[in-house]
């Protein structure tokens, strides 16, 4: 049976989560240049990006390597350095959660959430404020 089949049909209650943790879930193995868990059951660290509901979460995984460069964003766990993998950004169901491992401070969610953004978006110009569409006047006059 794969793990994948096993964590379906395990039945428990959902653990309590919240946005800013991060959790060793199962990820499972993976194909080509998408990210895997490591060991039997296929863990890895994740930040819980945004909780959906009791029993799911936009999650992005953790490296234990330092990289730089838009696809990441360094970290510090306590006294070990990670880096947040924005690129395999992944809904994931409450069943592949193992264990809490710790949460970063709201600022630190609060900067990871807008590199995301940012990192998703790429470089669209957002629309003028009103103070600016005011500034500019109108075009027509």
């Amino acid at each position: 049976m794969t793990i994948a089949k096993r964590l379906d049909d395990s039945e428990h209650a959902p653990p309590l989560f919240k946005e800013g943790e991060i959790w060793w879930c199962h990820l499972g193995d993976n194909i080509g240049t998408e990210i895997s868990g490591k060991g039997d059951m296929f863990d890895r660290p994740v930040l819980i990006l945004r909780k959906l509901d009791h029993q799911s979460f936009i999650g992005l995984p953790l490296l234990g390597k330092k990289k730089g460069g838009d696809w990441y964003v360094p970290v510090r766990l306590g006294n070990r350095d990670a880096t947040i993998f924005l690129a395999q950004v992944k809904y994931i169901d409450y069943r592949r959660m193992d264990n809490f491992m710790t949460a970063i401070t709201n600022t630190e969610l609060m900067v990871i959430r807008e590199k995301f953004i940012n990192f998703i978006v790429g470089n669209i110009p957002r629309p003028p404020s009103e103070e600016e569409r005011a500034d500019v006047g109108n075009p027509k006059t």
